[in-house]
């Protein structure tokens, strides 16, 4: 069995912890499986790097950021390597370059555009265990070492396992796999055995931190089975991610995601003419903001009422971006007192009910919802911050996620 392991920066803090990790290795190692172990950068190291570059430069050089930070990867796969070694197994490390990952020139937040398995599966029928660094490649274009942006260790294991043909991927966190809410909220929230690319897909875009979007969209691209458990507790099964067809019986609703990160932007009185959405939505997708739910309701007058939402980080750009359109309604606020809960689960395709259960759970509570937003696998609504707690264990509740 070939096994892709990705162990992130919690993982292998310390020398202790990635001795931790080693162990877990060798006990695959040892029942006769074949090993590529990807790995982050020590937690905390990235960041460090970054200080130290700010010391120079505020805007330093992207191509030099790249090399930088691709550094503290590399450093994690050859202790790991040594460690592995010292254990009698043997292992070798290598670079982006060396396990063949090719990427395009956006330095800092490259996209994979191929990848070479000739230099790993020599190594692999040599009986080796390949510690790879993750978050890296080399452009295409110059052979310059690029960085995969947020979240690209989990890639670079998706990516290796789906050019390997890896019969599984395991993510290694802090958290032993996908539960039905987060446990700090709901203590009564359950692991989920196993969840649907698309329903792991709307949990991470809704909240869920466990996993990053991007290498979701990898393993459903390339059919990898993906696998959350964690380093901390490796004997636990984590959650499979997989096919929607290989989870015999999906639930109605597999889980309930929080997002606190969310601002509400309301423009009303807006002047009805043709094209004014779109030279809104245009002007903030051309400052690079991330539209979330859009409502638009239209008064007798002949105005109409905008409500959307964008992340709490774009505040300042959309103010910035909204300046411009001040004269075409009566008033732009932002509220930032708002959180968004949403409600995720395949079942929802063949059952009824689902929605007005949800609003049922709400009313209970006399949580008022200001906007509404569905998808075929999906419900989402904006609330006041307030009542975020209450609203997932109420939901989690009417559902029986604990059961």
């Amino acid at each position: 069995m070939l096994r892709v392991l990705k162990f992130g920066g919690t993982s292998v803090g310390t020398l202790e912890r990635i001795n931790g990790v080693a162990q877990i290795i060798k006990k695959f190692r040892d029942a006769g499986d074949d090993i590529v172990a990807v790995v982050s950068a020590m937690s905390g190291e990235t960041n460090k790097l970054i200080e130290y570059a700010n010391n120079f430069s505020q805007t330093p050089n992207e191509i030099e950021m790249d090399m930088l930070l691709s550094s503290g990867e590399r450093v994690t796969s050859a202790l790991l390597s040594i460690a592995l070694n010292e254990l009698g197994l043997q292992a070798t490390s290598m670079s982006g370059r060396e396990a063949g990952i090719v990427t395009t020139s956006q330095h800092t937040n490259a996209r994979i555009e191929d990848i070479n398995t000739s230099n790993m599966k020599d190594a692999i029928s040599n009986g080796k265990i390949i510690i790879v660094a993750g978050f890296q490649g080399v452009s295409a274009n110059n052979a310059r070492v690029t960085t995969l942006g947020r979240g690209g260790s989990d890639l670079t294991a998706v990516a290796l396992a789906g050019a390997l043909k890896a019969d599984i991927c395991e993510i290694y966190t802090d958290v032993d796999g996908i539960y039905t809410t987060d446990p700090r909220i709901e203590p009564k929230a359950k692991k989920l055995e196993k969840i649907s690319y698309d329903e792991m897909l709307e949990l991470a875009s809704l909240g869920a931190k466990v996993l990053q979007n991007r290498s979701v969209e990898m393993a459903k691209k390339l059919n990898v089975n993906l696998v959350s458990r964690s380093s901390f507790t490796p004997e636990v099964e984590g959650t499979l991610i997989t096919k929607e067809e290989n989870i015999m019986e999906a639930p109605v609703v597999s889980g309930i995601a929080l997002d606190r990160n969310q601002i509400r932007v309301g423009m009303y009185g807006v002047i009805d003419k043709p094209g004014i959405a779109s030279a809104i939505f245009t002007a903030l997708a051309d400052a690079d903001i991330n539209v979330d739910m859009i409502v638009q309701t239209r008064g007798l007058d002949n105005t109409t009422n905008l409500d959307f939402t964008v992340p709490t980080v774009d505040i300042e750009k959309t103010k910035t971006t909204m300046i411009a359109f001040e004269d075409d309604s009566e008033k732009i606020d932002y509220n930032d007192a708002i959180c968004k809960v949403s409600i995720v689960g395949v079942g929802m395709k063949s059952h009824t009910g689902v929605a007005s259960k949800a609003f049922t759970a709400m009313a209970k509570d006399n949580i008022n919802i200001n906007i509404i937003s569905t998808s075929e696998i999906k419900i989402s609504m904006i609330i006041d911050e307030k009542y975020a707690e209450l609203a997932v264990r109420s939901l989690h509740e009417i559902y029986e996620l604990d059961k």
